[in-house]
């Protein structure tokens, strides 16, 4: 690797770790100031649909963005937009405190349209910086930042939310963004691709999208897969208030000692997976990944205490971790890259479905049926279902790679 692509490589690497962190702080800040300006609960929840739903339905029109744009300056520019959306959001709260509530839900609306044309520039960027072998560490370096801004985030928006105060620290929030933005400025643009402007071919693409991704089996069979491991993990996530200060009794502070050790795991992760891949293909780590995450899940939901739960939720993740490896290698491989952005965009729509899904159901029936019951049942049917669409999924990508890998001289195509 030359040391014009390290830079590049490290230049990327902190972008996308300084916006996710700067994600963290606004998901840190903004519930409390609504709850703080109204004290509704159902306020809270209003927000939390805001803030959901205008992202997915903003995946599909993302991946054309990016797509014309190449990743690179799409990052940025959206990026950037974060950070001003945030400075006048925050100057609202402080020259117009009665407006506060107001603007945290308008911003929210936008900041949640803005994170799919982000996730798709990062998608797009990938397999321009790194090719053949240099895939998956490079595909790792992306999952390994999220699991790190998850400790990092919450824990300097607490200290920042200290020292400067909630309002302050949307401010401190939309520097970590400009500074993310001008992470990406030396990164190598794609070539742009003329845009379609007309309602009629913007649909056109679109559809072309869904018929790409509807006719790509593995990628079909990757996506069924990823998001039965999603719905459990957003169950997961949605049950784990109750869990742990409900059912296990455990004080508040435990989230922070769990995203303390996931930050560690990531840390981890960091620096084991490019020694793993030199050992293992990327299969074995999908494989090893999924059984880690399977496992862990499983004993989430059967779990009799925190000193129990806690290192499973942390195996988890890892698992999860290590599985996104080849999650996010096998499936850039197998799709055309000049379509690489539409056929992600419907792929992280339905993907992302299953976060509203989970949390509706521990709404409708973890009430009833109990939360931890209801994460076990998933888990064991995660486990029973991927032991079934893993295999497939698998021989699908080798398949499908085997037919995309040039014909040797003298043989028959």
């Amino acid at each position: 690797m030359t040391a014009v692509s390290r830079a590049h490589r490290g230049l990327f690497g902190c972008g996308v770790l300084l916006g996710l962190i700067a994600e963290q702080m606004v998901l840190f800040a903004v519930p409390l100031l609504i709850f703080q300006d109204t004290g509704s609960v159902g306020t809270l929840g209003l927000a939390f649909a805001l803030e959901w739903l205008p992202a997915l339905i903003a995946y599909p029109f993302a991946g054309l963005l990016a797509d014309r744009d190449g990743g690179a300056r799409l990052f940025s520019r959206v990026t950037g937009g974060r950070a001003v959306v945030l400075a006048v959001v925050a100057l609202i709260c402080l020259l117009a405190p009665s407006f506060t509530t107001a603007a945290l839900l308008t911003s929210g609306v936008v900041l949640s349209v803005l994170v799919a044309p982000v996730r798709m520039s990062i998608e797009k960027m990938v397999p321009q910086l790194a090719r053949g072998e240099r895939l998956a560490p490079m595909q790792s370096l992306v999952q390994n930042m999220e699991l790190l801004a998850m400790a990092l985030g919450p824990a300097l928006a607490l200290l920042a939310a200290l020292v400067v105060g909630k309002v302050w620290l949307l401010v401190v929030a939309a520097t970590v963004f400009a500074v993310a933005a001008a992470c990406w400025l030396p990164l190598p643009r794609g070539e742009r691709v003329p845009g379609r402007s007309s309602a009629r071919e913007i649909l056109a693409e679109l559809g072309l999208g869904w018929t790409l991704l509807l006719a790509n089996r593995p990628v079909v069979l990757l996506g069924s897969l990823n998001f039965s491991i999603n719905l459990v993990f957003a169950t997961v996530l949605s049950a784990n208030a109750a869990l742990i200060t409900g059912v296990f009794r455990a004080p508040e502070s435990s989230f922070a000692l769990l995203n303390t050790c996931v930050g560690v795991t990531g840390l981890l992760n960091l620096l084991a997976i490019p020694f793993l891949l030199r050992k293992v293909p990327v299969e074995g780590l999908g494989v090893f990944g999924f059984a880690l995450a399977g496992v862990g899940l499983v004993v989430l939901g059967v779990a009799p205490s925190f000193l129990v739960y806690g290192p499973a939720f942390v195996l988890s993740l890892a698992g999860i971790a290590y599985f996104n490896v080849f999650n996010r290698t096998q499936r850039v491989r197998v799709i055309p890259s000049a379509h690489l952005g539409k056929v992600m965009g419907p792929f992280y729509l339905l993907n992302l479905l299953s976060y509203p899904i989970g949390g509706l159901l521990v709404a409708g029936v973890g009430s009833a049926f109990g939360p931890q019951r209801l994460v076990a049942l998933l888990a064991v049917l995660l486990c029973v279902v991927g032991s079934v669409l893993l295999p497939l999924t698998i021989r699908g990508f080798r398949r499908a790679l085997a037919a995309s890998a040039p014909v040797p001289a003298g043989g028959t195509a």
